[in-house]
């Protein structure tokens, strides 16, 4: 059974799509993601990222929407925030559809998914960063997350397939940081660095 719903739901945030058609065009999945730490990812209603082991929370609830060819949008349902990946390797959400929230979805030879940012990787090898969560449940760096290992290994547990519009995709770091948001090139309005834990930028890597 097909659902519509929208991926910047909407518009009751006041965020609108570039497609002036209003019918939904991309079918997506809302699914669970669980990590093979033992976790499903969830997000906060204050936009934090980490796992947990209630498999029946609406926090883990993920809009899976398909923006490119194995490229896909990852955004909580209950939240519609998008989850991203910036340039110093921290995850955070946003409410705005910008490059940084674009992932390529990969099956890894043991049947996980993989999820990879689209837009960075390590400058010297070319290893991609990833979408991972330790044995604590935490959110990783995403230059920390090695594709081999099972903090990158996810399997989707699809519930329903859905269509969805179009996300409006902006232009990075066009809006001003929220106060108390460790401020990077790369963060949006609503960005929660790290799962919500603050940076310290005075920490080396």
């Amino acid at each position: 059974m097909l659902r519509t719903l929208s991926p910047v739901q909407g518009e009751r945030r006041g965020r609108t799509t570039t497609n002036t058609n209003s019918d939904p065009q991309l079918k997506g999945i809302v699914t669970r993601l669980y990590c093979r730490q033992g976790y499903y990812l969830q997000m906060h209603p204050d936009g934090s990222l980490d796992g947990t082991k209630d498999d029946s929370s609406n926090s883990t609830l993920f809009n899976l929407i398909p923006v490119g060819l194995r490229v896909v949008a990852i955004q909580g349902v209950k939240t519609g925030l998008y989850i991203a990946l910036n340039g110093e390797g921290f995850l955070y959400t946003s409410e705005l559809f910008t490059p940084e929230c674009k992932f390529k979805e990969s099956v890894f030879e043991n049947y996980y998914v993989i999820y990879s940012s689209m837009l960075y990787r390590q400058q010297e090898s070319g290893r991609a960063w990833f979408l991972g969560l330790n044995k604590e449940g935490q959110v990783m760096k995403g230059n920390r997350v090695k594709k081999t290992k099972p903090a990158a290994h996810f399997l989707p547990k699809p519930l329903e397939v859905a269509m969805y519009r179009e996300p409006s995709l902006h232009d990075i770091g066009e809006t001003v940081p929220k106060a108390g948001v460790t401020p990077s090139k790369s963060t949006s309005a609503s960005a929660i660095m790290n799962g919500g834990k603050p940076v310290n930028k005075s920490k080396t890597t």
